[in-house]
């Protein structure tokens, strides 16, 4: 698609400059480049990738094109897609982008097949070596278009996102799965920042931005308390907010309690919130019977993957007129009662289309995990068995070592007589 770019003079080269003073922000991206330029992990090797085509995710495509790698790359969703970026990408060698902001659903699906195998589909042959994910969508595709034998050839892939493993999880258990996959959204380095940090600061950001609301004061309700819905409710409350927790999981309830936030069942937290998020990963969590009682006024934002989170096409039949774009990414559906909901991004990921996404030192993690683990899969003499795993420990270690390093910062180490302590059990030893 690299035509596409160029009918806009100049696109390239705002996107060059965007990514560049991303990756100012991302030092852990920056050494690996260097790194694999040395090293060349993915000398003869595809990538295909699907992911929010951003300057964050620039950076991480050129730190793979570093280490010998061809890049496909689709967007994991359109309102989030950069077309500045995505022309700066496509004028590089070595890159494929496939990817346009505001594009349909259709074209989206074609998109990632394209980037799968650019001459037609992977039944036809060229599908990748590796594969890297956000959502699930191009692994799903992947799986239902590619022959057997294309599917062999995939050495293994990563998922950054909670609901895509999930999705993975499920094709591992009914044996559809046929290649191993790191689940590179669940370490304790991306639960800390790139789930609690990264989410909450991007999410408040996008909601702001699209409604323009005073969060002080207001009661902001979170449905889902993991590790995402945590950052955003602690980050709601420090700025002022009645913060309530909806939840299914009763561990997670306590956690809410224990931190001081009201849990309550959503179908009693819909009559008085004035802000409600999503944050599950599941579907269906706001429903019509909630939409019928929520107070005039009240704000909708989802922060879950898909935009399945709220029930628009609900919100749709309830209406009797619909305002779009009083504020940029913000619809006003008006009730036949005369009541008014404001709705944010379409009900989709609120802090990718009404914002910026993650800040570049979140995903700098992020996607300096998913690297190491891609350099780790394409190297092993023996693949991993067929399976959703973990990332390595000591990949997620060198991870936080290397920004730790890069920002100056040092820790202690463990003497010997302290290793030889914790390994015993002997009193005094």
């Amino acid at each position: 698609m690299k035509d596409a770019y160029r009918v806009v003079p100049g696109l390239a080269e705002l996107g060059d400059g965007r990514i560049s003073y991303a990756e100012r922000s991302m030092p852990l991206l920056s050494a690996l480049g260097a790194r694999f330029l040395v090293e060349r992990p993915f000398e003869g090797l595809t990538i295909a990738a699907c992911l929010h085509v951003t300057a964050e995710t620039a950076v991480l495509v050129r730190a793979l094109r570093s280490g010998g790698a061809l890049v496909r790359l689709a967007a994991s969703n359109p309102l989030s897609t950069q077309d500045d970026i995505a022309a700066a990408l496509a004028a590089g060698d070595g890159v494929e982008v496939f990817a346009k902001a505001g594009v349909d659903r259709d074209t989206y699906y074609e998109h990632i097949a394209l980037a799968l195998a650019p001459d037609g589909t992977a039944a036809d042959g060229g599908g990748p070596d590796l594969v890297i994910d956000d959502g699930g969508d191009l692994m799903s595709t992947l799986h239902t278009l590619a022959r057997p034998a294309v599917l062999e050839r995939v050495l293994g892939g990563c998922e950054g996102t909670t609901t895509g493993v999930l999705r993975l999880r499920r094709m591992a258990a009914d044996g559809t799965l046929a290649f191993p996959v790191i689940a590179a959204s669940d370490t304790p380095v991306t639960r800390l920042v790139d789930n609690r940090h990264g989410t909450a600061q991007s999410v408040i950001d996008g909601l702001l931005r699209a409604s323009g609301v005073l969060l002080a004061g207001k009661t902001v309700v979170v449905a889902g308390f993991g590790a995402c819905g945590v950052g955003i409710a602690e980050s709601a409350r420090a700025l002022g907010a009645r913060v309530v927790i909806t939840e299914v999981d009763p561990v997670r309830a306590l956690d809410a309690v224990l931190r001081g936030f009201l849990v309550l069942p959503l179908a009693d937290a819909a009559p008085i919130g004035e802000v409600f998020i999503t944050a599950t990963g599941s579907a269906d969590v706001i429903t019509g019977e909630h939409l019928a009682v929520m107070r005039d006024g009240a704000i909708l934002a989802n922060a879950g993957h898909f935009d399945v989170e709220i029930d628009v096409r609900a919100l749709a039949a309830l209406a009797v007129a619909v305002q779009s774009d009083v504020r940029p990414h913000a619809d006003a559906y008006e009730l036949p009662d005369g009541r008014c909901l404001l709705l944010l991004a379409e009900g989709r990921v609120v802090n990718l289309v009404a914002a910026n996404g993650h800040p570049p030192e979140v995903m700098d993690l992020a996607f300096g995990i998913e690297a190491l683990t891609l350099a780790r899969l394409a190297g092993q003499a023996d693949r991993l068995p067929v399976a959703v795993h973990p990332v390595p420990s000591d990949i997620d270690a060198e991870a936080a070592r290397m920004v730790l390093a890069a920002l100056g910062t040092r820790t202690d180490s463990l003497t010997p007589a302290q290793r030889s302590y914790l390994a015993s059990w002997r009193l005094g030893s």
